[in-house]
């Protein structure tokens, strides 16, 4: 048996807690504090109160009243501690409160609430291009913002595409991904901009575009962006305007400020059906070098994987740090060469550093643990993905390292995962 405790509230419709509805302020005030809380609420078909008041369903003018019924139920330990606050709100009505023996608590698990619409999570009032916008000015709008994307829009505001980091290097010859154009100088940034071909939107746009309507469930909106591996989609209202863009970023904003607190659960031996670890979703095929490597065998690594960063352990598999292809441009930029040379040649580590033989030798001489960041954000392989994707939001960052409880590197997380695995889409 476990220790529940059920606080009943008897009112009527006509209270009000702060000018909003009392029913309504308490839900919102159990949903705020993320209890392992069932609410119900029940409207009475008739009633009457002690004040001398009737109300009753068979004459209208008294039937706009009616009493309401209230039950929160939840651990005791947590009914303890929102009691007080229940109080203090109903200031017309009966608070009772009684002990309620549970021999077994079972919730289904969601990674997004049901009933958040897309308008809830949206930002609002998007940056939008139009058809005769360049490749420059695109770039540029792109390198000053915190997003990757933006739709492309005609005279009546609707959308007709959408430019990606990919559309401009696949269209519009950007040599590189956004990250490593915004580390250049702004003398060679400058140069990469006027050597853009002179393509405008309408020439680079992805078309036709996807969207969603502003008043869908934000988890058609999630099966959506994961069916296309979409990473942002435009949103419009009813007349077809782009009215926001929904991005997996506000998703996961959402994910960490509203859903329930699925661990706090789990403490008080609530069962949650599909509740998911990070080590069922991470990636483990991932490449790993000892802190005594020798950067040339970094580069040589990261060259032939395809990669952007890898990670450093010691003899015992332990983590110790990350390098990712930022640290090594850094090598080269005390060497004159940096993120320009790499862009104007197109050639890997290893062939910059054959044309280059000071980088070459100080490649051969210095190690990955001399370079590597060790100021890591990381997971534990056996934390809810809820976790992992909270330390993505607070952080800012796109992958996680995941570890043990002995600290051995185990693989990484990346957002797509972690969003495909709560959705239940594989």
């Amino acid at each position: 048996m476990m220790n529940y405790r059920v606080i009943e509230i008897f009112t009527s419709e006509n209270s009000r807690w702060k000018g909003k509805p009392l029913h309504e302020a308490l839900l919102s005030l159990v949903q705020e504090r993320k209890l392992a809380a069932r609410c119900i609420m029940t409207r009475g078909l008739a009633g009457c109160y002690e004040n001398g008041d009737v109300a009753t369903w068979r004459i209208e003018i008294l039937s706009f009243n009616m009493p309401l019924k209230i039950e929160i139920v939840l651990p005791a330990s947590q009914a303890e501690s929102l009691l007080p606050a229940v109080q203090e709100m109903v200031l017309d009505g009966v608070v009772g409160i009684h002990d309620l023996s549970v021999v077994s608590h079972r919730t289904q698990k969601h990674l997004v609430p049901a009933h958040l619409l897309v308008r809830d999570v949206m930002t609002p009032r998007p940056q939008t291009v139009s058809p005769g916008a360049t490749a420059t000015e695109i770039v540029r709008l792109l390198l000053s913002a915190d997003f990757n994307g933006v739709p492309v829009v005609d005279d009546a505001a609707r959308p007709i595409g959408i430019i990606t980091q990919g559309d401009l290097i696949a269209r519009a010859g950007m040599p590189v991904r956004l990250g490593l154009l915004g580390a250049m100088s702004q003398t060679n940034l400058d140069t990469v901009l006027q050597n853009l071909q002179a393509r405008t939107a309408a020439d680079i746009m992805t078309r036709p575009v996807v969207t969603i309507a502003e008043d869908q469930p934000l988890t058609a909106a999630v099966d959506l962006m994961l069916a296309r591996s979409l990473k942002r989609v435009p949103v419009v209202d009813a007349a077809g305007r782009v009215c926001g863009i929904l991005a997996r970023w506000d998703i996961f904003h959402t994910i960490t400020t509203q859903t329930p607190d699925w661990k706090g659960m789990q403490e008080h031996k609530i069962v949650l059906a599909e509740a998911k670890t990070v080590q069922d979703i991470m990636q483990r095929e991932t490449h790993t070098v000892l802190s005594s490597a020798t950067l040339e065998e970094v580069m040589r690594i990261i060259d032939s994987n395809g990669l952007q960063r890898v990670a450093v352990v010691d003899e015992a598999a332990r983590l110790l740090g990350m390098i990712s292809d930022h640290d090594l441009l850094r090598l080269f930029s005390g060497h004159k060469i940096g993120v320009w040379d790499r862009i104007a040649s197109k050639l890997t580590f290893t062939e910059m550093g054959k044309r280059h033989k000071a980088v070459m030798d100080e490649a051969q001489k210095r190690t990955a643990g001399e370079i590597m960041k060790t100021d890591l954000v990381t997971v534990q392989e056996d934390a809810l993905i809820e976790e992992a994707i909270r330390l993505m939001t607070t952080h800012k960052i796109k992958r996680l390292p995941v570890i043990d409880r002995d600290t051995e590197f185990k693989g990484m997380v990346s957002r797509d995962s972690l969003l495909r695995a709560g959705m239940d889409i594989t």
